[in-house]
């Protein structure tokens, strides 16, 4: 089980944070055109589930799986989003994505007063401590 990348996007869909373990291949483009894709394909995805669903979608878009990665979606009641890619073999990740919402940045960004909401997460305790999350789940592989 592998863990790729994570963006963290705010409800506006500004990059909040991009943090990135084991990937293999670049996209060949900068991360801020990387993610205005990232974002714009969410936005597509999850306009197209909730108006097919034939069923009322009451979590709505959770991940897309391709053949090669799982791109794997959490969204915040207030709605912070986060998208973490995956391989086909990673179980548990919403779990995951959720922790790291509660326990990460809740509690080094939301609780820190020098935190700007909307603004790039810059604090150093937050990307040692999710380092550390991602690095010790059990869906990490080195």
């Amino acid at each position: 089980m592998t863990i790729h990348n994570l963006y963290m996007f705010d409800r506006q869909g500004v990059l909040m944070y991009y943090g990135e373990w084991n990937r293999k291949r670049q996209s060949g483009m900068t991360i801020e055109e990387e993610a205005k894709l990232m974002y714009g394909m969410l936005y597509s995805i999850k306009n197209f589930v909730s108006k097919m669903s034939p069923t009322d979608v009451r979590e709505g878009f959770q991940c897309y799986r391709t053949s090669k990665y799982v791109l794997n979606y959490y969204e915040t009641p207030s709605g912070v989003k986060f998208v973490m890619n995956t391989d086909l073999n990673s179980q548990g990740v919403r779990e995951l994505l959720q922790t790291i919402n509660s326990q990460i940045y809740i509690e080094y960004c939301v609780k820190n007063p020098a935190y700007q909401p909307g603004e790039t997460i810059q604090c150093e305790l937050f990307k040692t401590k999710l380092d550390e999350i991602v690095k010790q789940s059990p869906i990490f592989k080195s």
